[in-house]
């Protein structure tokens, strides 16, 4: 059983034809990437493969397990398959798989920059997605479209209690900004349209 210093070092020497290989801590062990492109992880001492289309043959005929975490409790399979030691006794085949692995995580990270989902902005997380989503709001395109008031409006209609903040992140999300670092102008703008408006719908 190899640690994971030893396995990192293992993997970076068999793999160097990839470029040169990055290294963070992910998923509980660490992250193997290549210009910021993840095709691998390194946990308990193992390394799994991102696996892909390309790859599918291979993880049927070898039966290999994929990576495992537990998550409160309860283990949820990534789409990782753990290199065994047959295929580290082929570093060609290692290679090519590792090859295949960084070529479809490139290729989902660029289709990620291209079509971007709404949680992918910022101040965006999964339950604002989700409440833009139920008025209709389902994309980046459309959120731009709508703008940040006439978004927060419609989701305002839905939710009573929604308050200055979801303005602010609706519109730091559309300019690529923080909504803390929204710059004071627009922060004061955004607040005489949320007062005014509290207002008329007060009265």
């Amino acid at each position: 059983m190899h640690n994971t210093k030893q396995r990192i070092a293992q993997s970076k020497h068999y793999l160097a034809p990839l470029g040169k290989i990055d290294t963070r801590t992910q998923f509980g062990g660490y992250s193997l990437a290549v210009e910021n492109i993840v095709f691998a992880v390194v946990a308990e001492g193992e390394l799994y493969l991102r696996a892909c289309e390309q790859m599918q043959s291979y993880i049927v005929e070898a039966e290999v397990p994929r990576l495992v975490l537990h998550k409160r409790g309860m283990p949820v399979s990534l789409n990782y398959f753990r290199v065994d030691d047959a295929l580290w006794a082929q570093p060609d085949t290692l290679l090519a798989l590792s090859r295949c692995a960084l070529s479809h995580a490139r290729h989902q990270y660029q289709e990620k920059i291209a079509n971007p989902r709404l949680k992918d902005l910022p101040n965006v997380g999964l339950r604002l997605e989700m409440m833009l989503r139920q008025v209709g709001i389902c994309s980046v395109q459309s959120l731009c479209a709508e703008g940040s008031r006439r978004c927060w409006l419609k989701l305002k209609a839905a939710h009573k209690h929604l308050g200055i903040a979801t303005l602010f992140a609706l519109e730091g999300a559309i300019t690529g900004t923080h909504l803390a670092a929204l710059p004071g102008a627009v922060q004061e703008e955004l607040r005489n349209w949320f007062n005014r408006n509290n207002k008329t719908r007060s009265e």
